[in-house]
């Protein structure tokens, strides 16, 4: 069953986030990881506007996998690396089919 992490960013100092951003290249792969989309929303259509907002959508071959990447030491360490440079949010999704 397909597991999908969707993060919601807001970046407040892109220097420091993209310390982060460099830190995390090539992460998620390891654990089985594939990039689906990432970008800024265009448009919010419904509920309240996230001004500057961006979104990423990463793909993994199972529930595991996505744990993995989100509780490895060197996410963990990366993600310190964006400490006051933004918001993050993730969330995990799995494909029922």
């Amino acid at each position: 069953m397909a597991a999908y992490i969707v993060a919601t960013v807001t970046i407040t100092d892109p220097v420091r986030f993209g310390d982060y951003a460099k830190a995390i290249v090539g992460l998620s792969e390891r654990f089985g990881g594939e990039s689906v989309i990432k970008g800024p929303v265009l448009e919010t259509l419904e509920g309240e506007d996230a001004r500057g907002e961006r979104v990423v959508v990463s793909r993994y071959p199972d529930i595991e996998a996505a744990r993995a990447y989100v509780t490895s030491s060197e996410y963990q360490a990366a993600a310190k690396l964006r400490e006051g440079a933004g918001t993050v949010t993730l969330r995990l999704l799995a494909d029922p089919a």
